[in-house]
């Protein structure tokens, strides 16, 4: 099992500098954060602080990872993903260095997505006595009660559902215009 952004909402993509992009394996990214002034650290920046994994694909947040399964070839591909961003926007010296660093983040993350499948996962990051400290929670499916019915099994407080706004009408309001016309 392995950590995969999930997206039950639009709001990673205002709340965080850089949204990950639903589906991308992440990692705490908590790497992201070394050697900087946290205290420092004001808005989206201290949000992705605060409670952002890191998708691998992209270096952007995700304030929930879901357990999923991963094959092999998945788990070199992640590697690899992740040694090139070291290299490209990290710095790492040399691609065995960012490799062994990708294959470590990928273990600790692995051992987070050590949950049933469809686990998800929440983050709360702080910096205390100079040390990055990491608490996480944990929101499973809910089981199914003995004896109960498939109609009732199935009911939900709420249920998510993806919406495409492409074909929604263009609407926008020209505050200065209305202005200029009421005088």
């Amino acid at each position: 099992m392995m950590l995969r952004t999930i997206r039950l909402d639009p709001s990673d993509t205002f709340v965080f500098p850089v949204a990950a992009e639903p589906g991308e394996w992440a990692v705490t990214g908590s790497f992201l954060f070394w050697g900087r002034d946290v205290d420092a650290l004001a808005g989206k920046e201290r949000a992705a602080f605060r409670s952002g994994f890191a998708g691998i694909a992209s270096l952007g947040f995700s304030t929930l990872v879901v357990a999923q399964p991963m094959r092999p070839g998945e788990h070199e591909a992640a590697v690899d993903a992740l040694a090139r961003q070291l290299i490209d926007r990290l710095g790492a010296p040399d691609i065995d260095a960012a490799r062994a660093a990708a294959t470590e983040e990928l273990a600790f993350a692995a051992s987070l997505a050590d949950h049933d499948e469809g686990t998800l996962v929440a983050m709360h990051r702080t910096f205390e006595g100079g040390e990055i400290r990491e608490q996480y929670r944990t929101l499973k499916p809910r089981e199914r009660a003995a004896g109960a019915d498939s109609l009732h099994a199935q009911a939900r407080a709420f249920t998510f559902h993806e919406v495409v706004e492409d074909d929604a009408p263009d609407e926008r309001i020209d505050l200065i215009d209305m202005m200029t016309t009421r005088r």
